[in-house]
């Protein structure tokens, strides 16, 4: 759990289908996958680098392109919804997932159509621990920095999210029930991208993203990184302790783990 991005793994274990191929000759066409993000976030990011061997003209892979298809809103409810309803079971329709907020939001959403028992997972491709993040110029230096604020302006420490009852919200509401504080939560319409967007402009105080969008604001010198929603650092960011290292009990509930799946019915052999 702790490599944050197993592309190579994936791409051998996903894409050696060289006895399906044969079996069955799939695939004879292009192949979809749909990401219920919106372009440019962690998701979609990670979903064209683990699919863009598929067609290698020197490679046995599969032979034919994966495209991506994105079908954003409502912090992934929108494309999995369709995905759930309306996808191919030939296995030309593929989907990345999103855990824990796939799960949770077939649990606490009354118009979720996608849940464990309709929709295959096929392969994992890494673990996304959430962060908390705030703007470059932030007088916030640290979790207790933030937490000394939000207890003395109750309400008033508003921070991003990609969605409701994502990895994201999840560590926020387990930040606030740990620190005993309360703090805006606010959904971004724009799914991670425009969560990490309102941190920079300066539209939130803080934020909660993935790590991984998170390395690359960092590098950019756009954000600072103030704790890890983890059970350990993480290799990427090594100087940054965890929640529970600054005394909060925020454990690895958050992490967003990715991968591929298929509607249920798909031929075990494709």
């Amino acid at each position: 759990m702790k490599k944050l991005f197993l592309y190579f793994t994936f791409i051998l274990s996903f894409l050696s289908f060289g006895s399906v191929a044969q079996a069955g000759e799939y695939p004879d066409r292009p192949i979809s996958v749909t990401v219920a993000y919106n372009p440019g976030g962690a998701t979609d990011f990670q979903a064209r680098l683990v699919t863009m061997m598929a067609a290698h003209p020197k490679k046995d892979y599969l032979g034919q392109p994966i495209v991506i298809v994105n079908k954003p809103g409502a912090g992934g409810k929108v494309g999995w919804n369709w995905f759930a309803t309306k996808a191919r079971k030939d296995g030309y329709d593929l989907a990345a997932y999103n855990i824990p907020h796939f799960v949770s939001q077939s649990i606490v959403f009354d118009d979720t159509k996608y849940n464990i028992d309709n929709l295959e997972p096929i392969a994992n491709w890494g673990a996304d621990p959430a962060v908390l993040i705030v703007g470059k110029d932030s007088p916030f230096d640290s979790v207790a920095d933030m937490i000394k604020f939000a207890k003395a302006n109750p309400g008033k420490v508003t921070f991003s999210g990609a969605g409701k009852f994502v990895g994201h919200h999840i560590a926020a509401l387990q930040i606030e029930k740990a620190a005993g504080v309360k703090m805006l939560y606010i959904p971004n319409k724009a799914g991670g991208a425009g969560a990490m967007k309102a941190v920079i402009s300066g539209e939130v105080l803080g934020g909660v993203n993935n790590l991984s969008d998170a390395f690359r604001a960092k590098a950019a010198g756009t954000i600072k990184i103030l704790g890890v929603a983890d059970l350990e650092r993480n290799a990427f960011l090594p100087n940054v302790p965890t929640m529970m290292e600054q005394g909060l009990d925020v454990d690895n509930t958050s992490v967003n783990f990715r991968g591929v799946m298929v509607p249920k019915g798909t031929p075990q052999a494709i």
